[in-house]
């Protein structure tokens, strides 16, 4: 919006093209939406308050927990309207992408909203059936790959590529749908699984965020994309400027979330913003460096998995709770110490996932 506006100034004042650089408008998006948080989540903190919409406790969890109850929740919303508004501000509307994410984060944020009501506020504890939730994540999710898909004019923008390895590319066809599908809808539930604690989820959906903007200004930049052997997909970059504002939303949203959180964020924020960096690594091929990057994500899923599997077959639990931040709480980790850790992990995956970039 206010690039179209820059382009119409600069007829009259070519000062105001400095708003044609990328990087300019993705500082601004970071800007924006840390702002819009930190003037924002104070009012919203106490609007929650005022209509008792807080988070429920399990009993059987960490007694530690127990204090939590009543905390304000569905903070998330306000993490989506900053991103929403400073994307709008600050991107170029034109770039399909750009709507893409927008969108695909939107709907996410509607099913985790639907859900987060239906239990905070019409007190039903099973909140939106799980077929229900999976049915509405699903079409989003192989509708958004599907238009992908049909809407490619390059084979690099729908083919494999493997990290170490500059000259493997795999053109997969028609199962980019399906790849596409459970990375978008994975990415989703595994932040939702580690939304557990104060400011576990949204730090490390910061840095991935951060790291792909990233990758989505080099595989948008022509040349940047043909040193470094990574696809070039021609208006990635754009996602810059979505990737800064979940940088800025998330980083205002952990002022209030961190340890003791005065809100969550709820269904409705962890289940977007793991949509949205889903569907920004589809769009610049960089699934593999999401799977590293946010390898985090990975080990709360996999814990889950691995517990389930684990009763049904041999009635033995392998850890003390799941998901496995639960685990070393009952350990005695103090909370504190369990995200910090998670964080510190985070970071160092991160870095091997820039590495990937040159290890080739």
């Amino acid at each position: 919006m206010l690039l179209l506006l820059a382009e119409y100034l600069t007829q009259f004042n070519h000062n105001f093209s400095v708003f044609q650089y990328l990087s300019l408008r993705a500082i601004m998006g970071v800007l924006t939406a840390l702002v819009f948080l930190l003037v924002f989540g104070p009012v919203m903190i106490r609007r929650l308050s005022y209509y008792q919409i807080g988070q429920s406790i399990r009993e059987d969890g960490p007694q530690s927990h127990l204090s939590k109850a009543g905390t304000p929740t569905m903070g998330g919303v306000l993490i989506l309207v900053a991103i929403v508004v400073s994307s709008l501000l600050w991107a170029n509307l034109s770039n399909r992408y750009v709507w893409v994410v927008l969108i695909v984060t939107l709907m996410f944020g509607i099913v985790g909203w639907v859900d987060d009501y239906r239990k905070v506020v019409e007190k039903n504890s099973a909140g939106l059936p799980a077929r229900w939730k999976y049915f509405w994540q699903s079409v989003t999710g192989l509708g958004a790959a599907y238009y992908l898909y049909a809407s490619a004019v390059t084979p690099e923008q729908t083919q494999m590529i493997v990290p170490l390895f500059k000259d493997v590319v795999i053109d997969i066809g028609i199962f980019y749908v399906v790849l596409s599908y459970f990375v978008i809808v994975g990415s989703s539930n595994a932040v939702n699984l580690t939304d557990g604690l104060d400011g576990l989820a949204i730090m490390p959906t910061v840095m991935v965020a951060g790291a792909l903007g990233v990758f989505a200004y080099l595989g948008g930049h022509y040349r940047f994309a043909e040193y470094l052997h990574i696809p070039f997909i021609a208006g990635a970059g754009e996602l810059l400027i979505i990737c800064g504002a979940m940088v800025g939303a998330g980083l205002g949203f952990l002022w209030f979330n961190t340890y003791p959180a005065q809100i969550f964020m709820g269904d409705v924020g962890a289940l977007a913003l793991g949509a949205a960096l889903g569907v920004i690594a589809i769009i610049i091929r960089q699934e593999f460096a999401l799977f590293i990057m946010g390898g985090v994500f990975v080990m709360e899923t996999v814990s889950v998995i691995l517990q389930v599997a684990s009763f049904k077959l041999t009635g033995k639990r392998i850890f003390k709770m799941a998901p496995i931040h639960h685990h070393f709480e009952l350990k005695g980790w103090p909370e504190p110490k369990v995200i910090v850790r998670f964080w510190i992990i985070t970071v160092i995956l991160v870095l091997v996932g820039f590495a990937t970039l040159k290890l080739r």
